[in-house]
């Protein structure tokens, strides 16, 4: 019985110890004249439930304050801004903005976005039928623009 309260000490102390340990938080500096561009019904949309990921302007919530929390969403949002940032949008090569606006299509459609862990939470964030059909639709539309201006 000693060895469980010591054990339970132990990780209290750890735990007590990883809170002076953060992650350093601040969301880097913004210039919106390379933000994504969208009409406003699609901004409303992104910014409901894609933006705290996928931009420069992460809302962090109060739980962030908490180790390891804090060190695991950290992760999180920088692997989703590694893979699509939309406060740098501008800086994609054609290429990359036209592989972008299928994979959008396709993650909504699917039901991988936005991911089931952040709905929990997150509730705010779930996207209707409509929501996807917005998505798509003016994804593939800004497709056809890019295929358009790229010939």
């Amino acid at each position: 019985m000693k060895w469980i309260k010591r054990i339970v000490l132990i990780l209290i102390a750890l735990f007590i110890a990883g809170q002076l340990v953060r992650p350093n938080l601040a969301n880097p500096a913004v210039d919106r004249a390379q933000a994504l561009q969208a009409p406003p019904q699609v901004q409303t949309i992104l910014d409901r439930s894609c933006r705290d990921c996928h931009s420069s302007d992460t809302s962090w919530p109060w739980y962030t304050n908490i180790t390891p929390v804090n060190w695991w969403l950290m992760d999180h949002v920088k692997e989703g801004r590694r893979e699509l940032n939309y406060s740098n949008w501008t800086t994609f090569s054609l290429k990359r903005k036209t592989r972008k606006f299928k994979e959008i299509c396709d993650e909504v459609t699917e039901g991988k976005m936005p991911p089931k862990n952040y709905l929990w939470i997150h509730t705010e964030a779930k996207l209707s039928d409509a929501d996807r059909e917005t998505l798509c639709l003016w994804a593939k539309g800004e497709s056809a623009k890019l295929a358009r201006a790229g010939t």
